[in-house]
């Protein structure tokens, strides 16, 4: 698998920003201002009770070293009661964080997923295979970016606090100390962006690469009958141990990488206890400041540290994170990109009428492979007229299907055809969600639910024994192609077309996916109905049966001949 190319710092910020703006303009970004707010205000409590905290603790310890009795009781208490006050304003800091990051997971997750079935973008993503393993985005990146992001803005909130408040403490024990904390801070933060940025690009492929392992097992299991009669075993478990290989390659990279970076940032870590009373301890000694600033300055030294060292204690997770905002952006980007093809198709398609009319069509099999598959279709399928479309041409039929369908705009012309809530597609592979019985014969689109009686109805008429719609179970939710055999699904596609009561139904080589007898059945069914089938054959159905035949010839020709009144 080649790498891919990572976004750079500038570019990932610029998506983050985007996608914070967007969330707080939203109707939930209302709520989450509030709790941003409480957020700031726990911050300000929690800074204000380490700065106590760091006071406290010097006074308690300085009433050791005196061995004042008295002292040490009353600065116990105190010190006690600043930890319990310290107690409730983390747990509610907690509390508004994990709530706000809850929140806003629930809008972009509703967000991503509108964009990613409105406008066909599945299918434009599909087509154009540069958007992997969307489903990992919209699940464990997103979860990532909420809760990671929050998390980041706190800290630097808090760190921009900390900061603040340790500063004068740190100054007024020692202003060298202070210009040491920052001088340090600020090396040992440019050391770690140089020794763990190659993390960015690791992580970013190391998602894809568990994403990509994961979907061969899925497909395993999805074609498990196949694979076993196949016995291709041997060939699916080179597969995934290529895969294996592949993301256990990258992440002894990443290893490698954490090993060095881990090397700098414990001894990092270590120094920073060390360095205050390196400072501290000769000026005590030397009768200069109480015992307590030493252990004050230690705790103020290290907090004002950390709050400029982010980068430092966070790279790890800083460097997945990158990668989480990449992938993510690149799905909503994608997402706008399809939407935005839809909307520009070079088919001028217009869902109106109670006819089916092509004018000067020309298709392609895409548009990035411009083979020419039908051309200068000019033809007229009337209401009630049973057309059956042949030839050897499989690539101008499956374009012609997908065209007719707006799931195809590659090419020029024009396309009449009634709406949508008119007109029916079947394909050879039946689609069968899950759910109950009555929402998949339900219509897409409509509130028009049918009765039992009807279902009933139709699948008598269609000889479709299904036990749940004997017993009367239609509210019982399954997962229906797991349930059926290949027959039986074709069979309920066609008892959901059916019931929709549409003026024409496309049928994609139902001639081939049904036996003779079955075939006949379903087209008696759709005749006592006024509907109008369009037929796309494989040579099994006879011409003579249907009101005019449409050609698809191997050059992109077309031949249209219509039977003659008896």
């Amino acid at each position: 698998m080649p790498d891919k190319a990572v976004p750079n710092s500038r570019q990932t910020l610029r998506r983050l920003r985007r996608v914070v703006r967007r969330f707080l303009r939203s109707e939930e970004g209302k709520k989450a201002k509030w709790l941003a707010a409480a957020l700031l205000i726990l911050m300000l409590g929690i800074n204000g009770m380490n700065v106590l905290n760091s006071y406290v603790g010097r006074d308690f310890f300085s009433a050791i070293e005196k061995r004042d009795h008295a002292d040490f009781v009353r600065q116990g208490w105190l010190y006690v009661a600043v930890f319990a006050g310290s107690t409730v304003v983390a747990v509610f800091f907690r509390n508004a964080e994990e709530r706000l990051a809850l929140l806003w997971r629930e809008w972009q997750t509703q967000e991503v997923v509108k964009n990613y079935l409105s406008k066909r973008v599945y299918l434009h993503m599909k087509e154009a295979g540069a958007i992997t393993n969307p489903d990992q985005r919209m699940t464990e990146d997103i979860r990532a970016l909420t809760t990671t992001t929050l998390s980041f803005l706190l800290m630097i909130f808090s760190g921009t606090f900390t900061a603040i408040s340790f500063s004068s403490v740190l100054w007024s024990i020692n202003p060298l100390l202070f210009v040491v904390a920052i001088l340090y801070a600020g090396i040992g933060s440019a050391l770690t962006f140089f020794l763990g940025r190659p993390l960015i690009r690791l992580n970013y492929q190391q998602a894809d690469r568990e994403a990509d392992f994961r979907s061969e097992l899925i497909y395993v299991h999805q074609e498990a009958e196949g694979l076993a009669f196949a016995r291709d075993e041997r060939r699916m478990r080179e597969r995934l141990i290529a895969r294996v290989d592949q993301l256990v390659g990258n992440f002894r990279k990443i290893i490698a990488v954490n090993r060095n970076l881990n090397f700098f940032t414990n001894g990092y870590n270590y120094m920073i206890q060390l360095i205050p009373p390196l400072i501290v301890a000769p000026m005590f000694i030397a009768g200069g400041v109480e015992f307590g600033v030493i252990g004050q300055s230690t705790m103020a030294f290290a907090t004002l540290v950390g709050a400029f060292s982010l980068v430092v204690t966070q790279f790890q997770s800083i460097s997945s994170y990158a990668s989480v905002v990449t992938r993510l952006s690149e799905l909503v980007d994608a997402s706008e990109q399809a939407i935005a093809r839809d909307e520009r198709s070079c088919l001028d398609c217009k869902m109106t009428g109670d006819k089916i009319e092509y004018t000067a069509l020309c298709l392609l099999v895409s548009d990035k492979d411009g083979r020419v598959v039908l051309k200068d279709l000019n033809v007229l399928l009337a209401p009630h007229q049973d057309v059956l479309v042949t030839g050897p041409n499989q690539l101008a039929k499956e374009a012609l299907f997908s065209a007719t369908a707006g799931l195809n705009d590659s090419g020029s012309g024009s396309i009449l055809r009634p709406p949508s809530g008119s007109i029916s597609f079947l394909l050879e592979q039946p689609y069968l969600p899950p759910g109950t019985l009555r929402e998949l014969l339900t219509p897409p689109k409509t509130t028009d639910v049918p009765s039992d009686s009807e279902i009933l109805t139709v699948f008598k008429e269609l000889g479709l024994e299904i036990p749940m719609a004997n017993e009367g179970k239609f509210d019982e939710s399954l997962r229906w192609a797991d349930e059926l055999s290949f027959g039986e699904g074709q069979l309920l596609a066609v008892a959901r077309a059916l019931l929709a009561k549409p003026r024409y139904i496309f049928l994609d080589h139902l001639d081939s996916a049904l036996d003779a007898e079955e075939f006949k059945v379903v087209r008696n069914a759709i005749a006592r109905r006024n509907i109008a089938a369009i037929v796309f054959g494989n040579g099994k159905s006879a011409p003579e049966e249907f009101d005019a035949v449409l050609d698809l010839l191997a050059d992109g020709s077309w031949k249209w001949r219509e039977r003659s009144p008896a």
